[in-house]
């Protein structure tokens, strides 16, 4: 049946391949267009000193992801970290101990995240870093451990969840890389829809069963916020061993952390958001809701606003999820409708467990999609940690 609606393109030239735009009606776009026109010259003038008057002081955080994981000795084991993008289990990882020996990332912004934050690693960014590629094995009997997170968008409740039909499934070349440079474990995360009964087939004939003829496989969910990261993010991850006696030593990360406001277990409580941020206090306080990342969403957009209880958890503590800044004085300058808190990409990346270090490239879109795609590196460093007692006891 055809539709009868008359759509028209966007004038916007995506930077994915793969990116899928709004189905929009002339008069939709020109709604959007407004909207955008509005916002640029509200951030023009705001810039220009031309704006309202800042309400908000320019925050100095309280946290410090560095804390939640702490720098250990190394171990010796080199690692091998596929689909880098931002860098946040490269970065648990070498906390943790490991030896990087490579990170391969098809966004050259995100490869050019990792460079500047490690000049000395071995990193392969753009058609460079596309690891269809690349043959394996020459690492094979080099490497302790394999690394990634396999592009989430095909099992994202946030996407259409494709699965396998969708092009930017990059399990099978994760599998493929384990099975032929045969590191002694290998670890994977993804979104938690993955562990849903709708994929249920297809991780046990994508990754489970290739994987299993040579290791054993577990596979466990996490909660950062249980690791201190001030924000709500449940990830599933793979682990797997190929020694049978390190994988029956090993044992799944236990949480360090309890949620805010829950009852004291002996834990230390993870700090809220308008805490870690270090807001003012305003008589409540509760982790940030899941970061979204929208670079291969229908727009690419410079809010991390996923759902309308997001909206709403935003909304009593006072912090404005959309138009994030640059920078922590753009975000004090550029005052929001409602006069609460405006984030900055700094904001956003501490919220997802980042050292204010690590700076982030790119457009501010940009940045924000590496940083809402990449594992929280405290619950990468928690991983990375219960790996290598495995392997090494």
């Amino acid at each position: 049946m055809t539709s009868s609606v008359d759509f028209v393109p966007s004038r916007i030239k995506s930077t994915d391949p793969l990116h899928e735009p709004w189905l929009l009606t002339a008069e939709q776009r020109e709604v959007f267009r407004e909207r955008s026109r509005a916002s640029r010259a509200a951030r023009e003038a705001a810039l220009s000193g031309r704006g309202a008057d800042p309400i908000h002081r320019v925050n100095v955080p309280v946290l410090d992801p560095f804390d939640l994981m702490p720098a250990l000795p190394r171990n010796g084991l080199p690692a091998l970290s596929l689909f880098s993008g931002g860098g946040g289990l490269d970065l648990g990882f070498d906390r943790a101990g490991f030896q990087h020996a490579g990170s391969w990332e098809i966004l050259d912004d995100a490869a050019q995240t990792l460079r500047q934050a490690r000049p000395a690693w071995e990193v392969h960014g753009g058609a460079d870093g596309d690891v269809r590629g690349v043959d394996w094995r020459r690492w094979r009997g080099e490497i302790g451990i394999v690394h990634g997170g396999p592009p989430c968008q095909p099992f994202s409740h946030a996407g259409k969840q494709r699965g396998a039909t969708d092009p930017r499934d990059m399990w099978p070349e994760f599998v493929r890389a384990v099975l032929e440079s045969m590191p002694e474990a290998f670890v994977a995360e993804n979104v938690s829809a993955l562990a849903t009964a709708r994929f249920a087939s297809y991780v046990d004939k994508v990754i489970t069963q290739p994987l299993s003829t040579r290791y054993t496989v577990r596979r466990i969910a996490l909660q950062a916020y249980d690791f201190g990261v001030p924000q709500a993010r449940r990830r599933v991850v793979f682990v797997g061993f190929k020694s049978p006696a390190a994988a029956q030593r090993w044992r799944a990360p236990a949480p360090t952390h309890r949620a805010p406001g829950t009852l004291d277990d002996g834990r230390p409580e993870a700090m809220g958001m308008r805490q870690a941020l270090g807001l003012p206090d305003i008589g409540r306080d509760g982790v940030c809701p899941t970061i979204r990342s929208g670079l291969t969403g229908p727009r690419h957009t410079t809010s991390i606003l996923n759902s309308v209880s997001a909206k709403r958890k935003f909304e009593d503590l006072q912090v404005w999820p959309n138009g994030v800044a640059a920078t922590r004085q753009a975000a004090r300058a550029f005052v929001a409708k409602n006069g609460h808190f405006r984030l900055s990409v700094p904001d956003v990346a501490l919220l997802q467990g980042f050292p204010g270090s690590w700076e982030f490239s790119g457009a501010v879109y940009m940045r924000l999609g590496q940083i809402g795609n990449a594992v929280a590196p405290p619950v990468g460093y928690a991983v990375a940690r219960s790996v290598a007692q495995a392997l090494l006891r």
